[in-house]
């Protein structure tokens, strides 16, 4: 598939000397949902600012569709939605002037039966005539999505957009974002919320210190990377472990009462049956078991930290 965001040997250094972005490379694919993930300073909204066209590169080539940022500005820039990070409105326009002059912006003709349902699915219809310092911090939050979606984009970028939100907006804003993967728009989103990339996206990258640490299928990334646990409950409590299972690198709950053992569920030996026979011989009477999958945001951490 032709990927409608193409990004390589990209670097970002500021006056200052501060490097912002090391040589990332990455490809977008059209009506993909891509979560970027990274700690506050990893260069996530660099990226997404440079690709927009907000920040210029030190280097590097960022193509949208077929045109490059820097000579097809326009036509790059015509492409892409932006719903940044702050609430960055005017206090005295209302809310459907806002959207209107926004898709004017983008030489876009009036549609009226566009923005009428985009301000439905928003749930910012019965606001369309109000002014926009009328409004608390999760409508203004709706109108920027309003807003960057009014000229109609086939890439939408979404900066931490959940961000102090309430949780009906979340939830109204994923399912925003399904339908419009539907109708073929890209979402490269932002965010601290690991369960949701972890919910709604088909790719992830990870990037800390500027660089991109790696960028594989949500699923593919788990089942990769992902550690399985294995808690096993103990009718008493031990203080010690017995030397017979020390071979096996059990956790020890504070109390005493479960046994952790963590190991590759895609080992063809997962040495599981040999531990709980060990167990048995050693006199530890079972409760009860369960295992437990690694989650994206145990694997997100695992990366960031041995980057460090």
């Amino acid at each position: 598939m032709h990927p409608v965001i193409s990004i390589q040997g990209l670097n970002k250094t500021y006056a200052g000397g501060f490097q912002a972005l090391k040589s990332v490379d990455l490809e977008i694919d059209k009506g993909e949902i891509f979560g970027l993930l990274g700690p506050n300073g990893a260069g996530k909204t660099t990226l997404i600012n440079i690709v927009c066209g907000i920040v210029n590169p030190t280097s590097g080539t960022v193509l949208v569709g077929d045109n490059d940022i820097v000579s097809d500005y326009r036509a790059t820039r015509a492409m892409i939605g932006l719903v940044p990070q702050e609430l960055t409105l005017g206090a005295f326009d209302t809310v459907w002037n806002t959207l209107s002059f926004s898709r004017g912006l983008f030489g876009k003709r009036p549609n009226r039966a566009y923005l009428e349902q985009l301000l439905k699915d928003l749930s910012l219809w019965n606001k369309k005539d109000s002014e926009l310092m009328a409004l608390s911090g999760g409508m203004k939050r709706r109108v920027l999505i309003g807003k960057a979606l009014s000229h109609e984009p086939s890439v939408l970028f979404l900066d931490e957009p959940t961000a102090g939100v309430d949780v009906e907006l979340r939830k109204d804003m994923w399912a925003l974002v399904r339908r419009l993967r539907a109708s073929g728009v890209t979402i490269i989103l932002t965010t601290h919320y690991i369960e949701e990339a972890e919910a709604i996206a088909d790719r992830v990258g990870v990037i800390s210190q500027g660089q991109l640490l790696l960028v594989d299928d949500k699923l593919a990334l788990m089942h990769k990377l992902g550690k399985r646990q294995l808690i096993v409950e103990l009718e008493q409590a031990v203080t010690t472990l017995p030397d017979a299972l020390a071979r096996w690198a059990l956790e020890v709950s504070a109390d005493g009462t479960r046994l952790i053992y963590t190991y590759d569920p895609h080992d063809t030996h997962t040495g599981i049956s040999a531990l709980l026979q060990s167990m048995r011989d050693a006199g530890l009477i079972l409760k009860d078991l369960k295992t437990t999958q690694s989650s994206l945001e145990d694997i997100f951490v695992s990366l960031v930290t041995r980057k460090q």
